[in-house]
């Protein structure tokens, strides 16, 4: 396991050089130990050790950070950062901020964009290997001159907050993801004792926490980066700019809760919307049916629909051919009717698994089509359709 000394280590010109060469080695798993032997061949074992683990993940840091092959990372502080895309959208948030706390900062992936925000920040963290991580970061990343760090435990040590506070609690525990707030190393109880101190809060959550069961008036932010929900974000004080938000990345889109009345739910139309999942676990399906006016075609079911096109980043368009009753031997017949060679399987609302219908279905023409396997005023349809570019 890494140490203080162990991660100083790596820093010096020996370290460094280990380093450099595990990145230029192979790093693939069923290399990993030609890749060891080589490196244990001109530097001591341990170091040799760690400058692969370093190797490994700063690979993988790639993914969600553009520089993340320069950063340092421990494994689950890799596994839990949010990414660069969703770090820079957040801190966008605290800009115009003097000062800020970033409680439980890791190795600073939120903490970098903070400072990338002209805010100065404080780092508290428990764990002295990531706080040094963290520290190194900053220099890399040229914003040592707006970070202070401080190696406390929240849960028993006393410290004073900046006016505004982000908040990142673990929520795994090994290969094991923690979906109770309670759960969460913090717990997430643990802002009730800052919220009287403090100007605004940010806490990070699990995307899929119950919000609605949440004892405090806050806004609840969703994201999502490319069609994928992310994560989501409580805000308080005067970070809260509404209840609830859907923020689609990297289109920058945001979508916010309104009063709106109730949409109608009718037949698939002309066009289908799919909203993005930041929008559905936001629970603003109907203000994005209001955006589009578009209505739905059931009141179980997330999908939207309209005679008019409106391309939007908070859903993905397709262009409907028919809707049919569902009944898997007709749906066949159909399919061959219409020189159908290639199925696209989706399902929202449908028990039946996508794969065994793509099986059943054996398509032998030339033509491909999506097939969406959902409900209509609560019965359930196929409706053949076509997606629409972005």
């Amino acid at each position: 396991m890494l140490t203080v000394e162990s991660f100083n280590q790596l820093l010096t010109v020996t370290g460094q050089a280990a380093l450099h060469l595990a990145q230029s080695l192979d790093l693939r798993p069923e290399a990993r130990l030609k890749t060891v032997g080589e490196l244990r061949r001109q530097y001591p074992a341990a170091l040799a050790t760690d400058a692969l683990e370093m190797a490994v993940l700063r690979e993988r840091a790639r993914v969600k950070f553009r520089r993340g092959a320069e950063l340092y990372w421990t494994r689950e502080a890799l596994e839990q950062a949010s990414g660069e895309a969703v770090a820079t959208h957040r801190a966008e948030r605290y800009r115009g901020w003097e000062s800020a706390t970033d409680v439980c900062c890791s190795v600073g992936g939120d903490l970098l964009a903070l400072a990338q925000a002209d805010v100065s920040v404080t780092g508290v963290d428990r764990d002295a290997v990531r706080l040094r991580m963290a520290e190194v970061n900053a220099e890399i990343y040229g914003v040592a001159d707006r970070t202070r760090w401080l190696l406390a435990d929240v849960t028993t040590d006393s410290f004073a907050l900046a006016p505004a506070v982000f908040f990142d609690p673990a929520r795994r525990s090994g290969e094991h993801r923690r979906f109770n707030p309670d759960d969460y190393s913090p717990p997430l109880r643990t802002i009730e004792r800052w919220l009287p101190q403090v100007a605004g809060l940010g806490a990070k959550v699990a995307p899929g926490i119950d919000y609605d069961a949440l004892p405090w008036q806050c806004e609840v932010e969703v994201v999502s980066v490319g069609g994928e929900v992310k994560e989501a974000v409580l805000w308080f004080g005067q970070l809260q700019q509404g209840s609830r938000t859907a923020t689609v990345l990297p289109a920058a889109a945001i979508l916010r809760f309104a009063d709106v009345a109730a949409v109608a739910v009718i037949q698939p139309l002309r066009y289908l919307y799919e909203p993005d999942g930041a929008v559905i676990r936001a629970h603003l399906v109907q203000q994005l049916a209001h955006l589009l006016d578009a209505a739905q075609i059931d009141l179980q079911i997330a999908f939207l629909t309209s005679d008019n096109l409106r391309i939007t980043p908070f859903a993905r368009a397709f262009e409907v051919i028919e809707t049919v009753p569902w009944n898997l031997k007709q749906l066949r017949s159909r399919l061959r009717q219409m020189d159908v060679g290639h199925v696209v399987v989706k399902k929202r609302g449908s028990p039946i698994d996508p794969q065994w219908l793509e099986k059943q279905l054996r398509p032998v023409g030339e033509d491909t089509i999506t097939v969406i396997l959902t409900q209509v005023l609560g019965r359930p349809v196929a409706i053949l359709c076509r997606p629409l570019p972005a």
